[in-house]
């Protein structure tokens, strides 16, 4: 009789009395001994005792043998008896919802030791803890007998338990915790297990009320089987909990799951395994609860929130923005991104794919498959969203997208902002945690327009330039580089994710995140700050022409062309073995409108070089006939990608003031730099860039300085042309990359001649492009005059400026002459104020072909001058005249390109030059100087 009373009291958690605190202390937790105990101490307490426990805990005998265990640590910990409750009717009604089973039927479940199991969070004093679970014991005629003793105890027992929760209206919010990590997880041997859930917390002192949860109906075969393919549209409205005629049905997927449970506020109940991952049931409640999910694997136990109680994080503007194409911050609601919803902490993930039959995401978080995590539609805006608590930080992740066709593709989230290093291909949940120190900075770079405000640039391709450095190595050296030579800019390639390192950037899989080859996004932040607070601009190679082919990036993303054209002809490029991107499509037009709004304004980047313009403007672009279709009016335009252009560059300066965008285009399209609402002549509307790369003036100076200078009378044009359409456009005068690599040796090596006249040549070129009107890009090793061209692979090459090696003087002599240059350049304002209208610019000379010289005026706004000379022949030419006005008394020499100190004879004009009152070359007044072989000199104003 006491044997089977101590086993009876054991199974229900509110039935025991507290024991004093030292017998409490001398139990063992061992199941067996803990039964002895309590029987001992059943027996030592009499009958009266005994029968008051049983009627106490009669109606337990339906739980399972972990509900035992559970009170067999009660019992030897000696918890107190829960409080009785009053029966009313209305309590007594929800008795019925309860199953009831026998006690000499009560199964006993199996479950792993709880030596091996995880402990579990808590996130209120009253939530259950996982415990051993004992093997059922044989029914005796002693506790048949207990148990027909106690059956009127029994009735009302289970009265209360039940009828309390049906009449409970919802069960009170717990506490939501503070901490964003997922639990740890023990991998089970034969299959992972999720870890999705929050990080476990000190057992409690009192455990929830069991309730049985009744079967609901069966999930159709049709439901199951798209949840279980990953093809369901709306897995919220089967999974999570819902409430029906007669309560709230509970329903969870959780694929390797042994067994789930519902914990909500007091009551906990176990859901009916349903196979292949799947577990429900009804509780008698009225609404549906804040409740929790207490998951059992094989080798642990988690209690976690469940994924599938949220309500969607996105909102109605923010659909209707992205459907529009119109989200202007689209960074914000796509990708990954940590946050609290609804007082729990998680990250939210969400994708564009309008083609998808169904999207999950998989990671790290649950071992990279994502059944357990599929994602619902958000209508017709064909964005897939979920809500997946206690992931953060640090987690890698990829969307599982079903195609049209059924199978399954593994892709890179387009809108990460943070990736695995390549040629790793995960992206990586992250948030910033930067504090900017540019304040200053950024509060007058709006001050003055580019195309008026000095702008000389010194290109870098980051990962080479010091190879092996961070973003932060960088950092503490590029600044004070640039710096010292004086630039007003840098320009940085790549920036954005790329999977092939040899394409420079310039192919790019990760649009919205920093490469992660030197660092992570707050890493580059602090590069550009830095640069910042050294009064240096940051402007970037942006590349929004195409995008290759990477099975797990863009390419037919959602099982059918998405980011690139439908029509093979309009996808394919034909140079770069690459898609282009659909510029009529809307939301791919947000895509990349965005995408420059985010750089802006996230990583505070002060300009935008857009690569590769010509191939997007022109249908016909590097297609021969028959390769292309002409557009609505018949035409090559490409009207699709001029209305991306105008829309991108109105979006930009409207939402980043001072920021400047730079057209690298190569044609002679009409308004490259003109207002987007001021039609030209070819009825377009301008294209609204701030500036244009000068690839005509480029390619002709270049070419006019590799030949002999001899020769060159016979080329004299090449120099002089580009001023015929000087102001047509906002022009950048760039020596890129471009310029110098795949056999087009260095600039210092385009120059004809001996080793002295190579490098005079690079200085006087140098000279030259300085005072052209336009603003100046100069790309790395040029400012040194290396000789071998720019591989990615080693960079410049910084040993030929070590004081130990024998010709360092005649490349620090170069260097110090591109210091000099800006140095000068940014102390007069001729030479940039007036870069863009004629009346900053007057020829001096522009025919001297015989003498290979070139001479012309610039000016400011306050028509103070600037007189440069230019003597491309390798002899030197005393008392050369050239006109000058005749309001300067006199002009000194401020800068000459064959000073000894850089290098050159030394053969200079060391004091003030006085006018006569000869008029030449169209002027009131000349002058007479001696140019030196293979110079530039500049003159102003004594």
């Amino acid at each position: 009789m006491k044997k089977a009373v101590a086993k009876k009291a054991v199974t229900q958690k509110a039935a025991v009395k507290k024991a004093p605190a030292k017998k409490a202390a001398a139990r063992t937790t061992d199941p067996a001994a803990g039964t002895a105990a309590v029987a001992k101490e059943a027996a030592a307490k009499g009958t009266a005792a005994m029968k008051e426990t049983a009627a106490r805990t009669a109606s337990a005998v339906k739980e399972t043998a972990a509900r035992k265990a559970a009170a067999v640590k009660e019992a030897a910990t000696g918890k107190a008896p829960a409080a009785k409750e009053p029966v009313t009717e209305e309590t007594a009604a929800g008795q019925a919802a309860v199953k009831k089973a026998p006690a000499k039927k009560a199964p006993a479940k199996k479950a792993a030791p709880a030596k091996k199991a995880t402990p579990v969070k808590q996130t209120t004093a009253k939530k259950a803890t996982p415990v051993e679970k004992t093997p059922g014991e044989k029914t005796t005629a002693k506790k048949a007998a207990t148990a027909k003793k106690a059956a009127t105890a029994r009735k009302t027992a289970t009265a209360r338990k039940t009828a309390a929760v049906a009449a409970t209206p919802a069960v009170a919010p717990e506490p939501t915790p503070t901490a964003a990590e997922p639990a740890p997880a023990v991998a089970a041997e034969s299959v992972p297990a999720v870890t999705d859930g929050s990080a476990p917390a000190p057992a409690v002192a009192a455990e929830p009320t069991p309730v049985e949860a009744t079967v609901p109906p069966a999930l159709t075969a049709y439901d199951r089987d798209r949840l279980l393919t990953g093809t369901h549209h709306d897995p919220h409205g089967l999974l999570g909990a819902h409430p029906v005629e007669d309560g709230v049905v509970f329903r969870a997927f959780r694929p390797y799951a042994r067994a789930v449970a519902v914990l909500a506020g007091e009551v906990r109940a176990d859901l009916h395994d349903e196979g292949d991952g799947f577990f429900s049931g009804v509780l008698p409640l009225r609404e549906v609860p804040a409740y929790r999910l207490l998951v059992t694997y094989e080798d642990t136990v988690q209690e976690v929130e469940d994924a599938y109680r949220f309500l969607p994080t996105l909102g109605e503007l923010d659909l209707h923005l992205i459907g529009e194409g119109r989200h202007e911050d689209l960074w914000t609601v796509l990708g990954a991104h940590p946050m609290t919803h609804e007082g729990v902490r998680g990250t939210r993930f969400s994708v564009w794919a309008p083609n998808a039959r169904g999207v999950r995401v998989a990671g790290t978080f649950n071992f990279w498959d994502g059944t357990g995590h599929p994602m619902r539609s958000l209508g017709s805006s064909g964005v897939w969203e979920l809500f997946v608590p206690g992931i953060g930080e640090g987690e890698l992740y990829k969307f599982d997208i079903a195609r049209p066709d059924g199978s399954h593709t593994l892709r890179a989230d387009p809108l990460a902002r943070r990736t695995e290093v390549p040629p790793a291909t995960s992206s990586i949940v992250t948030s910033s945690q930067y504090e900017w120190d540019d304040a200053e900075w950024l509060a007058r770079r709006a001050e003055r327009p580019a195309h008026e405000a000095p702008l000389s640039i010194y290109e870098v391709h980051l990962p080479s330039w010091r190879p092996g450095l961070t973003y932060r190595q960088l950092a503490e050296q590029l600044p004070a580089y640039v710096k010292e030579l004086g630039f007003t800019h840098v320009e940085l390639m790549p920036v954005a994710e790329h999977p092939f390192g040899g394409s420079w950037g310039y192919q790019v899989t990760g649009f919205y995140a920093p490469t992660a080859r030197l660092g992570t996004p707050d890493d580059f932040r602090y590069l550009v700050d830095r640069l910042h607070q050294a009064g240096i601009g940051v402007l970037m190679d942006w590349v929004p022409a195409h995008f290759p082919r990477d099975a797990w990036a863009l390419a037919e993303f959602d099982g059918r062309p998405l980011y690139e054209h439908e029509d093979p002809l309009r996808a394919a490029h034909p140079d770069w073995g690459t898609l282009e991107f659909d510029f009529g499509r809307r939301e791919v037009r947000n895509f990349l409108v965005a995408n420059a709004v985010y750089w802006c304004q996230e990583f505070h980047i002060d300009g935008l070089r857009v690569d590769a313009v010509a191939s997007m403007l022109y249908l016909d672009y590097s297609r021969e006939p028959g390769q292309w279709t002409p557009n609505e009016h018949g035409g090559r335009e490409n009207l699709d990608a001029v209305a991306f252009l105008q829309e991108m560059n109105a979006t930009v300066y409207r939402r980043c003031p001072g920021v400047v965008t730079i057209a690298e285009e190569s044609t002679a399209w009409d308004g490259v730099t003109r207002a987007t609402h001021h039609r030209g002549p070819s009825g377009f509307g301008g294209l609204g860039f701030g500036l244009k790369w000068n690839m005509g003036w480029m390619h002709d100076s270049l070419q006019y300085m590799s030949h002999e200078p001899v020769h060159r009378k016979y080329h004299h044009h090449e120099m002089t042309f580009s001023m015929v359409y000087a102001y047509s456009e906002n022009y950048v005068l760039p020596i890129s990359h471009d310029e110098v690599v795949h056999g087009k040796g260095s600039l210092v090596s385009k120059m004809p001649g001996d080793w002295w006249q190579q490098r005079a040549g690079h200085r006087s070129y140098l000279g030259y492009m300085w005072s052209h009107p336009g603003k100046q890009l100069l790309f790395m090793g040029q400012e040194f005059a290396q000789g071998a061209e720019w591989s990615e692979a080693h960079g410049p090459d910084w040993w030929l400026l070590d004081p130990a090696y024998g010709a360092e003087a005649d490349h620090r002599g170069v260097r110090d002459l591109v210091r000099d240059l800006n140095g000068v350049y940014r102390d007069t304002p001729a030479l940039w104020e007036q870069d863009t209208e004629p009346a900053g610019f007057q020829w001096v000379t522009g025919d001297a072909s015989e003498d290979n010289v070139i001479a012309f005026l610039r000016y400011d706004a306050d028509r103070n001058p600037l007189l440069a000379v230019s003597n491309f022949a390798a002899v030197v030419r005393p008392d050369y005249r050239l006109g000058v006005p005749d309001d300067v008394p006199a002009w000194h020499e401020v800068l000459n390109t064959d000073e000894a100190r850089y290098g050159g004879s030394d053969v200079t004009n060391p004091h003030p030059v006085k006018p006569e009152p000869q008029p030449w070359h169209g002027l009131p007044a000349s002058i007479r100087l001696t140019l030196p072989p293979l110079a530039t000199v500049w003159l102003r104003p004594a």
